[in-house]
């Protein structure tokens, strides 16, 4: 696939794609003859993953991280996992927040629209 084409599927540009592969977000994409990236099913995994990862917040330190261990092979599974579990709290515990924000706003929003209502009466009641 060509990154006009990975862009599309995705949803990122393509300056974005070049972005990830140029501080090692995702593993290099191979060139066809003519230098233009050719993204493989494989890298379209990784961009896919790193979109994923990203959209819940993981830092982009912590990703290049995860993509050099992995480069590094089989003997960083135990180092990977580690990681993984790590952000895995830390989303755990943005989540909980973000529950309770959701909780807070769905309060706020209940009592005014009790006032709308009360305030709806009130005017109902002047108007007789």
């Amino acid at each position: 696939m060509t990154i006009a084409e990975v862009s599309e599927k995705f949803g990122i540009s393509q300056d974005t794609l070049r972005y990830y592969e140029r501080i090692g977000l995702i593993p290099r994409v191979n060139r066809n003859k003519s230098g233009i990236r050719d993204y493989t099913e494989e890298d379209c995994k990784w961009v896919e993953f790193i979109i994923c990862m990203r959209n819940a917040g993981l830092p982009i330190e912590v990703l290049i991280e995860y993509v050099e261990l992995f480069q590094q092979g089989d003997a960083t599974i135990e180092a990977r996992k580690e990681l993984l579990i790590e952000q895995r709290k830390l989303l755990i515990a943005r989540m909980e927040d973000m529950q309770k924000t959701l909780e807070r706003l769905n309060y706020k929003i209940a009592v005014y629209e009790q006032v709308v209502v009360e305030k709806e009466k009130e005017l109902k009641r002047s108007e007789n």
